[in-house]
């Protein structure tokens, strides 16, 4: 390789790794409550909105880098799912879930057994996990509770009564929680 194809190269995979950092903080920034990109008064933002919730609100955010990374082995980059906190009190939680992907997610709440790392469980053939132990889900468009899944730019909710212990939060869609929409809540 000569040194113009080289530098070539190099200027490539920056450019790459600059173009994904900034989507990965555009998706960030999106799932910071009030913050520039939220629902509240973003462009294109969803019709329906959350309620008020009482006591303890964990705001979570799914987010991908678009319909163009399933398909291929790159569909592990780019999925997120965020969550605002990392710990709240024994008790009634609410989940404020928007979904700041291009893509439909949800969110399903999972006891995490002592020992166990989040990001670990089987993976059926069907690309998903057991959830039959599930303590409850976000996954109806614009509505609370269950249903078939949250779209692009809208929002689902559900209040659950949690009992102290660790919980991963995660979507279950097919190839989502392998593509790492995951995360770890504890409640005291």
């Amino acid at each position: 390789m000569n040194g113009r194809t080289g530098t070539r190269t190099i200027v490539v995979a920056a450019a790459a790794a600059l173009l994904l950092t900034a989507a990965s903080l555009f998706g960030l920034a999106a799932l910071i409550p009030g913050g520039p990109f939220s629902r509240q008064g973003a462009p294109g933002a969803s019709a329906c909105s959350s309620p008020s919730f009482a006591g303890p609100t964990v705001h979570v955010a799914l987010s991908d880098m678009g319909a163009g990374m399933m398909g291929g082995p790159r569909m592990r980059v780019g999925m997120r799912l965020w969550a605002d906190t990392t710990s709240v009190p024994r008790g009634k939680v609410s989940f404020d879930v928007r979904n700041a992907g291009t893509l439909t997610h949800e969110l399903v709440v999972l006891p995490l057994p002592d020992g166990q790392t989040a990001g670990t469980r089987a993976v059926g053939a069907d690309g998903t996990v057991d959830e039959s132990a599930s303590a409850g889900e976000a996954s109806a468009n614009c509505a609370e509770g269950a249903g078939e899944g949250i779209l692009p730019g809208s929002s689902s909710w559900a209040t659950l009564e949690l009992k102290p212990g660790r919980y991963e939060l995660i979507c279950n869609l097919p190839g989502h929680y392998s593509a790492g929409m995951y995360t770890v809540l504890t409640v005291t």
